[in-house]
Formats: C-alpha cells, sequence, structure tokens
C-alpha cells in the first residue's frame, strides 16, 4: 500500500527546524544578503555628490560618457579579478600585462607588418596563455597567488619595457591610429556611440557574462566552494586546480583585452600603460562587496565599485578641486566600503 505524506503544516509542527529552512525571507532580509549592496549605495551617495558639486557638466550625456568610459577599462578587469577573488585567488599581474598586450599588439603592427586583426589575436591569446602560466604555477609550487603573481608583475613589465627598448628604441610606440581606421577592428574596440565609447558595451557584455557564469553555472559553484573550503571543495570532487587555471586564463585575457582597447583608442602604446591597475581592480572588486579570504561575492558589485570609481575620478575634475585629492578620496571610499559591507554581512546574519 502506498504511503501518504502528511500535509505540509503537519510536518512542520513536527520539525520547527523545517518550517525555519522553508520559510521565505522578507524583501530587508534578501537585500542584506546581497553582497553588491554596499556598492548600490556608494554609487548613489557618490554620484549625488558629484551631481549636486559638478552641475549640470557632470550630469549631462558627455559628462555620463566621461566617467563611464574611464570605468569601464577597470569595469572589464574587475569582472574576471571577482571570479578569481572569489576563488581565493589574487592576480597581481593584470597592470603589467595591459601594458604588455598593448605593446606586443603595436610592434606587431608597426615593426613587423602583421595584420592588425591578427595582432589583436595574438596579444588576446598572450594574455590568456600568460594568466594559464600564472595559474599553473599556483598550482604547482602551492605558494601563494599573491606571491606568484607579483613575481609575475615585475617579469612582464621589465621584459615589455627591455624588448621594446630592443626592438623599437623607446617605449613608446604610435602609427596605431592609421593602421586602423576605418576598419572592422577599429570599430569593434574603439568606435564610439555618440559621445558613449565602445569599451562601454565591452564592460557591460563581460560583466553580464560573468554574472551568469557566477549565478548560474556549476563553474560558479565551484568558484565559490574553492575560496570558501578549499578541502572541503576538493572532498567533495570540485576540480580547484582546473578551477584556478581557469580563472586565472580569463584575468590574462581581460587585461589583454583592456590594452587592445586602449591602444586602439589611443593610437598608440606606452609600456607603463596599466600600471598599479591591479591595485585598482582589487579596490574595485573589494568595495562591490568581494571578501577578499575568498567564497563570496559579486560580479555586479564589482561592476559598481568601478562605476563608482568612474565618478569619482571624473567626478572632482567636474567639481573643479584639485585632482591630486583623487587617491584620497579613494581610500575614504574603500574603508567606508568595507566597514559597511562589514556591518550589512553582521546585520543579514542576524536577520536569518
Amino acid at each position: 500500500m502506498a504511503s501518504v505524506l502528511p500535509p505540509a503544516h503537519v510536518t512542520a509542527a513536527k520539525h520547527p527546524a523545517a518550517e525555519d529552512r522553508v520559510r521565505p525571507l522578507g524583501p530587508l532580509q534578501r537585500a542584506l544578503r546581497r553582497p553588491d549592496l554596499g556598492a548600490v549605495l556608494g554609487v548613489l551617495v557618490s554620484w549625488g555628490l558629484f551631481a549636486w558639486f559638478g552641475g549640470e557638466s557632470f550630469t549631462s550625456s558627455g559628462g555620463t560618457a566621461s566617467y563611464l568610459a574611464d570605468a569601464s577599462g577597470l569595469g572589464i578587469l574587475a569582472a574576471t579579478v571577482a571570479l578569481l577573488m572569489i576563488a581565493g585567488q589574487f592576480d597581481l599581474s593584470v597592470g603589467s600585462m595591459i601594458g604588455a598586450a598593448g605593446m606586443l599588439l603595436a610592434i606587431l603592427v608597426t615593426e613587423f607588418g602583421v595584420p592588425l586583426w591578427l595582432g589583436v589575436v595574438v596579444a588576446l591569446l598572450f594574455g590568456a596563455g600568460y594568466g594559464t602560466l600564472n595559474g599553473w604555477l599556483v598550482v604547482r609550487t602551492k605558494l601563494p597567488s599573491f606571491i606568484v603573481t607579483l613575481a609575475g608583475l615585475f617579469v612582464l613589465r621589465g621584459l615589455t619595457i627591455a624588448l621594446t627598448r630592443l626592438i623599437t628604441g623607446r617605449t613608446q610606440v604610435g602609427g596605431l591610429a592609421a593602421a586602423g581606421q576605418g576598419s572592422a577592428v577599429d570599430a569593434l574596440f574603439a568606435a564610439r556611440i555618440g559621445p558613449f565609447s565602445a569599451s562601454v558595451l565591452w564592460w557591460i557584455g563581460i560583466t553580464a557574462v560573468c554574472a551568469v557564469v557566477l549565478s548560474k553555472t556549476t563553474f560558479g559553484n565551484w568558484l565559490c566552494a574553492t575560496g570558501g573550503n578549499e578541502d572541503a571543495a576538493r572532498n567533495c570532487g570540485v576540480p580547484i586546480n582546473r578551477v584556478k587555471i581557469i580563472a586565472f586564463l580569463l584575468t590574462g585575457a581581460a587585461a589583454a583585452l583592456v590594452g587592445v582597447i586602449q591602444v586602439l583608442e589611443a593610437g598608440s602604446a606606452d609600456t607603463l600603460r596599466g600600471q598599479a591597475r591591479e591595485f585598482e581592480a582589487v579596490i574595485a572588486v573589494v568595495i562591490g562587496g568581494t571578501l577578499l579570504t575568498g567564497g563570496y561575492g559579486s560580479v555586479i558589485g564589482a561592476a559598481l565599485g568601478a562605476l563608482t570609481f568612474g565618478i569619482v575620478r571624473q567626478g572632482i575634475f567636474f567639481t573643479g578641486a584639485d585632482t591630486d585629492w583623487f587617491q584620497v578620496v579613494l581610500g575614504v571610499f574603500l574603508m567606508v566600503a568595507v566597514l559597511v559591507n562589514s556591518w550589512l554581512r553582521a546585520r543579514a546574519l542576524k536577520a536569518r
């Protein structure tokens, strides 16, 4: 004879813990549990302040385009850095990769006559390959990724400067504007739609893809598990070595993409381009609610962190204040964001 399940209210009465598990969360509880809530507040506060003091020049389409363009390169980088940090890893070589990939593209096109599209492909593959190498070294040596990629930062920057001087005799290479003018490659990476640059569309697209990967795929679950508790994840069958290597591959490719976009927009390459960008990416991701210890974070929050970064940098300019204060304001935002995110997480735990 087939068994009959008791009504839901009877089960809940016999097992109070079951009622707690299925009890729906209220709107406030759901909001507090979002890692990107602090980043939303940061964007609203920073935009409101600079809209008030910057006036119409800041809120105009031109002003909006300026801070979106400023944030887009960092946002592309932050989307993949967020995935890496959620997996409990760091990549401090991404800033050097921006300069290296851009210079590689410039030298291939101007010195060796390589077609622009092929130069772009080689630069992107170089970024992905270098990221894969970082991941492989982290996995094989068991050293902290901070140390491995810090070494990679200096090696890659040094090689970029030394080889560029050896080949061209200088540290800046121009001539890309003429090579790319009117081409499909130039339209794809450096076109403008009204006052807005194509990099903004790249930023939105990459952020959307990374957000879906994190929240809707098995690989996203693996990232969180690897960063949350590596031993437990391994015991559950998560291929943590593969997860780490893929995450490093993505950051390397994203950094190379930023380098390509910057070179095609400016029409030139500089060996020092991307300097300190690795720290800005970490700042954007942390402002977005991702924990430095891994296992918890948000790609959307990282995008909002990058947007806050762009708003602050361009907002100071529109207010007429001395732009030397930018780093001071950014440091204050970072500290406040971390405090707010910590407070919100504590409230979320109490609201369970």
